[in-house]
């Protein structure tokens, strides 16, 4: 080829003249030169033994391939769980604490009667001295929420708060026997009843009197272990009855304090002449 390019640039050249009208020799001797010879070996063969027997790449196959994800999901997508609303148990009732307060009072040395869960006037005079003993409104009332939390907190009775000496409260109608810096006992009593009260005074022990005796006073009225506190009332004194059903829950004596037996009987043989015995309170 690139001799028959040369070739054409000399004609060229050699006559100007028949640069506007080739000769006819010319012309075929350029068609000639100018068609490249091809022989039959280059052409390209078209035989079907050498046409692809594959799919050329990058056709899509009618078939879907194994990797192509089908439009049907093949799992169960994960189900998330319904969250239900925290539901807040209900309070139990202040009463469902009843028995627990008891047993709890009893172990401490309250006196609160049967521990069966029904506040009675007896386990309510227990209440009202807990109550005393921890600082809280003092009242012969009911089982409240304060009691409860009061209580079942509570790790042991607590230390007295007053001197040695007797204390009887007429409010709770209890008696506290204070020795050293404990209390020793919390016992149930009766007052005086109405027209017999039992005077709020403050005395000291100025006269035992162990055993029973008959009240000078009072026929057929019988004293156990009597322990006198005012020299100016003489015939007042803290003692046990014939019975202990003759201990009520509300003031029933003739101005003496009623104690229980064998409390008083302890108290007695504890108490010394000159020990404080103090009367407070009002029903």
């Amino acid at each position: 080829m690139f001799a028959l390019a040369i070739t054409g640039c000399a004609d060229v050249a050699a006559d100007p003249t028949s640069a506007g009208t080739p000769s006819a020799g010319a012309t075929r001797s350029d068609e000639t030169s100018a068609t490249p010879s091809v022989t039959p070996s280059e052409t390209p063969s078209q035989t079907p033994s050498e046409t692809p027997s594959e799919t050329p790449t990058g056709t899509p196959s009618s078939t879907p391939s194994a990797s192509i994800p089908s439009s049907t999901p093949t799992s169960t997508p994960p189900v998330t769980p319904t969250v239900k609303p925290t539901v807040k148990p209900k309070p139990r009732p202040v009463a469902a604490y009843a028995k627990q307060v008891e047993a709890k009072l009893k172990a401490f040395g309250y006196p609160v009667g049967d521990v069966d869960g029904e506040i009675t006037k007896r386990a309510k005079q227990a209440l009202c001295a807990w109550r005393e003993t921890n600082g809280m409104p003092v009242s012969r009332g009911g089982l409240t929420a304060a009691d409860v939390q009061s209580v079942l907190k509570a790790t042991k009775r607590p230390a007295a708060a007053k001197e040695p000496g007797i204390y009887v409260n007429k409010t709770c109608l209890v008696l506290y026997q204070v020795v050293g810096k404990e209390i020793r006992r919390i016992v149930w009593v009766s007052t005086g009843a109405p027209g017999y009260e039992t005077p709020n005074r403050t005395g000291k022990v100025w006269r035992k009197w162990a055993g029973a005796h008959e009240s000078s006073l009072y026929d057929d009225a019988y004293m156990y272990d009597s322990i006198y506190f005012l020299k100016d009332r003489p015939g007042i004194a803290l003692h046990g009855s014939r019975v202990n059903s003759l201990i009520k829950t509300y003031p029933a004596s003739h101005r003496c304090v009623r104690v229980m037996r064998p409390d008083i009987h302890h108290i007695f043989a504890e108490t010394p002449i000159g020990t404080k015995v103090q009367v407070y309170g009002k029903y």
